[in-house]
């Protein structure tokens, strides 16, 4: 991010987190008036899509709980996806919600669950939450690490 000399910061923060920083100003008179300020940015992530329970199989059922939150102050139309995808990319639908997910709010718990064919899958989960008044966009998403494997099944 960049702090122009006209006072306007611009830019795309890089990471989450509480940034402090001072910024001077000082003007022209003989002698110069200075005041200083120290100033904090709150860089926050506006949609957070996180495991509350990995997800796991039990015989053919694969289960898991999601944990949204929304750090804005606007209501999001959310939309959220969970796919298991097989080795031979077939997708099979795990879960889908679609919500009014409240601005300022967090540790909304979801639970997805569905009994798959026997075989190896990757689940993913996709957030997207629209703001219409904004025309914004939102997406966080969210995969298993490694595959999970169903043995028994039809």
């Amino acid at each position: 991010m960049e702090l122009d000399t006209d006072g306007t910061l611009s830019g795309t923060p890089a990471a989450k987190g509480e940034f402090r920083f001072t910024v001077a100003v000082r003007d022209g008179n003989q002698p110069a008036q200075e005041l200083r300020r120290e100033l904090t940015l709150q860089i926050v992530a506006p949609l957070v899509v996180e495991w509350s329970r990995y997800p796991r199989v039990i015989g053919q059922r694969l289960e898991c709980t999601i944990r949204l939150a929304n750090q804005t102050g606007q209501d999001f139309d959310l939309t959220v996806v969970a796919l298991a995808v097989a080795e031979d990319g077939r997708a099979t639908a795990v879960g889908y919600q679609r919500f009014t997910l409240k601005g300022d709010t967090a540790n909304l718990e979801i639970p997805f669950a569905e009994n798959l064919p026997r075989g190896s899958y990757q689940l993913n989960v996709d957030a997207i939450g629209e703001v219409a008044e904004t025309d914004s966009i939102y997406r966080a998403r969210l995969a298993t690490i490694e595959r999970l494997q169903v043995q028994q099944g039809p």
